[in-house]
Formats: C-alpha cells, sequence, structure tokens
C-alpha cells in the first residue's frame, strides 16, 4: 500500500494543535520554564508584536541556560529561543509536513496563515493520526478479506 494511500487528502487542519501556549518575547527565561512546567508542555512559540518570533523548547534549556550555568531570572528569552522555526499552511497535506519534518530533522512545525499562528503540528499529532489510518486500514483489509 503506498504511502498515498495510507494518508490520504487530509490536511494539517485535520489534525494540527489549535491551542497553542505562546509567551512574549520580552519575557525571562525563567518566567518561560515557569509557563512550560505549569502548562506541563515541552516547548512555547515566543511572539513578538503578535507575530511568531521564535520556539522555545527544553532542550533550548539545557543546552543554552544549564550547561552554560547561566541564571534564567537574568537570561531574556530571545537569547536562547530557536529564532529557525519551519512552518507550513493549515491547507497542506499532511504527507507534506511529514516531509518537512524529517527532511529537518524537527519534532514540530507552527502552522501559520498570513504569517499570524494558527496551530502547530508536532511528532505526536502526526504518530496518532497515522496510527489511527493503519488500524482502519488493517480493519478495512480484513473485512474485505473475509469476504473472500
Amino acid at each position: 500500500m503506498g504511502r498515498g494511500v495510507l494518508i490520504g487528502m487530509a490536511h494539517v487542519r485535520d489534525i494540527m494543535e489549535k491551542n497553542v501556549v505562546t509567551i512574549d518575547h520580552g519575557k525571562t527565561s525563567l518566567e518561560a520554564a515557569r509557563l512550560l512546567k505549569e502548562k506541563e508542555i515541552s516547548f512555547l512559540v515566543v511572539l513578538k508584536d503578535n507575530l511568531p518570533a521564535g520556539i522555545v523548547s527544553e532542550r533550548d534549556f539545557v543546552r543554552k541556560l544549564v550547561a552554560e550555568d547561566k541564571t534564567a531570572s537574568k537570561v531574556s528569552l530571545e537569547e536562547i529561543m530557536s529564532k529557525k522555526f519551519r512552518w507550513v499552511k493549515p491547507d497542506s497535506l499532511i504527507e507534506d509536513a511529514v516531509q518537512k519534518m524529517l527532511n529537518n530533522n524537527i519534532r514540530r512545525l507552527l502552522v501559520l496563515e498570513d504569517e499570524k499562528l494558527v496551530g502547530v503540528i508536532t511528532q505526536t499529532d502526526l504518530t496518532s493520526f497515522l496510527r489511527s489510518k493503519l488500524l482502519i486500514n488493517g480493519t478495512v483489509e480484513n473485512i474485505e478479506s473475509e469476504k473472500d
């Protein structure tokens, strides 16, 4: 079975997470870390003038704060956030999002519409979607083979 058959014509908007936790670029690393802890999440989208300016993940805290022995309350978020982020449009095919993640070895993509943040799609979202598709396709194939 080809990949296209498995994924079908589903779009990013069908599986993206719409409630993305964001933080203003002017906040400190400590404020960002506390927000991660409070919301029990692994990354934040950093906004500047209501537009995405970067992403900060647990990995950024480890590599750019802890490993450098810096004080979180004294380090601006802009110093540790990743300014290079990948994104897709809501009407992008899921297959294209998967390809972009694989090609760039990344775990998440922002979903932008007219430069504004409308969602995020993560490896977890994709795994859940593909798993349900595999189960559904497997069930359909079993039903069809039982008919023979």
